[in-house]
């Protein structure tokens, strides 16, 4: 329940709750709120209980928890009936971004190779520039003032 609650933090509490309280009164505070506390536990598990037996005997493994959706979506990945461990195995994200990555660079070294052995200067790098720039020109789409 206090997972999140470091040492410091409890420390101030109970020195906050000294201050506030008193050292007469504190007691009987602390009392009054863990019998609240069991008092809402109880009511919370009687009705799990009732909900549990109004669903009748097919849902008897029903668990409350598996209503949060993360607990849910981890349930169904290990149950993997679709095969979905295998297809998340034979994926290697890696691997394929390596792939891509190559064939760009290929691509691009394929381009700029033949201008550059050919003028052998910087003048043909900006031919080619020139060429690239004119080829990105003419496969752009029209803009479209109405769509905007």
């Amino acid at each position: 329940m206090f997972n999140d609650i470091g040492s410091l933090e409890l420390i101030t509490l109970v020195v906050l709750a000294v201050l506030v309280f008193g050292p007469d009164k504190l007691p009987k505070m602390i009392q009054d709120v863990t019998r609240t506390i069991r008092k809402i536990r109880e009511f919370s598990e009687s009705a799990k209980q009732d909900i549990r037996e109004e669903l009748g005997p097919e849902f008897k493994d029903f668990e409350f928890e598996d209503l949060n959706p993360k607990t849910f979506i981890r349930k169904q990945l290990d149950n993997d009936e679709l095969g979905l461990k295998e297809i998340r195995n034979g994926f290697d994200l890696k691997k394929e971004m390596a792939e891509v990555t190559d064939a760009v660079h290929s691509r691009e070294s394929e381009t700029s190779a033949p201008s550059s052995s050919s003028n052998g200067s910087v003048g043909g790098t900006v031919d080619m520039t020139k060429k690239r720039e004119q080829l990105e020109a003419d496969e752009r789409p029209p803009f479209d003032a109405d769509a905007t």
